[in-house]
Formats: structure tokens, sequence, C-alpha cells
């Protein structure tokens, strides 16, 4: 058995099959992966945007098929399609596409981390009932908000949620997209409003370059979709320095969004593992 096979690595020079060459105009898994991510599909952006406006959460993070509620009874009965059994954050078909065609990517993208701001002080003040409760209705408010910007929600651990803005999915404005996101995660969760926030957050947003596509475990039963490379870590530790009610935007995702804020707060930081700062422009709710 070839050794690519037995370890689950990524075959990116494999062929397609004549369905997918014809949808992509490629003739290999790895032109499809670049096509996919730096131009995408517009019929598949359509179709995102429509399952997405489907209820309810939770639902593939890849096409945004609702796995409960009405939507997600809808797409059973009438088309027979679930949540993967090997990867629950993936409809079934998802799941076996990715698994099927592992590869991936270059890219320039833009990458935002949000997570609650001193969640384990938060949980030992509450009982865990009301914590669980908490934190489904940070993660119902965050999904939704990604889910209408176009993004890949990437991950959802512990008190943190990441997305990644894909230009094949949201577009050669996925920096703005991303920094809009990150200005209406801070409205949903009460900033700004007179009632003041109801739980709080923080939020980084970069744009880089990063590796982005599908791993596959040496198994070959599982596949998950990814971003990699030190731009994924600097967004994190931008999440991690912002502040409740504070949005930080890298200097790269600043000048990529086109900002019309001039008069936004600067700061240097400094960041784990960096030998120099980075320069970051402060959003707080308006």
């Amino acid at each position: 058995m070839n050794q690519k096979k037995q370890t689950g690595a990524p075959m990116s020079d494999k062929p397609l099959p004549e369905k997918l060459r014809r949808r992509y105009k490629v003739n290999t898994v790895e032109e499809m992966w670049h096509k996919a991510l730096t131009e995408g599909n517009t019929r598949l952006r359509r179709w995102r945007r429509f399952t997405g406006s489907l209820p309810s959460n939770p639902r593939c993070v890849n096409c945004h098929r609702p796995f409960a509620g009405i939507g997600g009874g809808l797409f059973r009965i009438f088309m027979g399609i679930k949540k993967s059994t090997k990867n629950p954050r993936y409809c079934a078909d998802c799941h076996s596409f990715t698994t099927q065609f592992p590869g991936g990517a270059e890219i320039e993208l833009t990458m935002l981390f949000v997570d609650v701001r001193g969640s384990t002080a938060i949980a030992e003040k509450m009982n865990n009932t009301a914590f669980s409760y908490l934190m489904n209705r940070f993660y119902e408010a965050t999904i939704n908000v990604l889910v209408r910007a176009d993004a890949f929600i990437d991950k959802l651990v512990g008190d943190e949620v990441t997305a990644l803005f894909i230009p094949g999915f949201a577009g050669a404005n996925h920096a703005h997209k991303a920094v809009e996101a990150g200005r209406e995660l801070l409205r949903v969760t009460g900033y700004g409003k007179p009632g003041g926030s109801w739980v709080p957050i923080g939020v980084g947003v970069h744009t880089g370059t990063a590796w982005v596509g599908s791993i596959v475990g040496a198994s070959g039963a599982g596949a998950d979709f990814t971003a990699l490379g030190d731009n994924v870590n600097i967004a994190a530790r931008l999440a991690s320095k912002a502040g409740a009610g504070e949005v930080l935007i890298s200097d790269a995702a600043y000048n990529a969004a086109r900002m019309e804020d001039k008069d936004l707060e600067k700061r240097d930081l400094e960041l784990k593992g960096k030998s120099e700062s980075v320069r970051v422009r402060v959003l707080h709710a308006r």
C-alpha cells in the first residue's frame, strides 16, 4: 500500500474525478484546494448564505447546514444529510469530502479569535448549570455573528471561538468582514448598551499568510479543517491581550480592511515568541 495512504498524509497531486475537474476547472487536488481557498465558488458561497440563514445551531462549520431545529429536520428528511459520526463539527457530506481529498494551500486570510475574559473567576461565582447556560449563550451569539459574516468557524474550545475569513468563502474583503464581525460581537454581548455586557469578551483580529486545509489523522478515518502557522499564533495572542470589550486589530488587518476609523487608540504589544512588538488598533463598541 502506498505510504501516503497509510499515514493519512495529504495527497495533493492526486487526480480529481471528472465531476470535480469540471466544477473547479482544475486537474489535481492541490490545484482544487488553492482555487477553492483563494477564488472560491459563487454557487457555494450563495449556498452557505442560504443554509446559514436557516435555523438552527449547531450546524456544519463548512457548509452551514443546520443539524437541529426545523432546518436540520428538513435536511435529514428530504436530503438524508445529517451530522458526521466521525467528526460532529461537519455534516456527513463535508466530512466525507475532506477525508477523501485531504490537502490545502498557503494563502493570505484574516483570523479572528474571541474569548471570555476571566472565565475561571466567573465560573467560581456561579453554579455549574448557570455557567453552562452562560457559555452556551456566548457560543450561540458568536456563531450567529460569524455565520452571517461568511466566516469558517475553526474551533470552539473552552471559553474561546476561532474563525477564519478565507478569501474563497468571505471574498476579497475578508479583513473588513472580520473587523466588522469583531465590532458586532461586542454589540451582541451587550457592550455599548445601557445595561452593559452580559459576558466579558476580548477579540483579536489579524491578517497574514497561513497554511489552510484539511488534515487527516493516521487512521485515515477522520479529517479536520484548520489553519497553521505563525500568523495564527499572533491572532490568538492578540485575543489573549484584549481587555473586556476590546477588539485588538493588528496593523496588517487594519490596513487590509481599509478602515475609516482613523482615530482609534494605538498600542504596541509584546507578544510571546515575537522578537519585535506588534502594533494594534483598539476598537470599542460604538
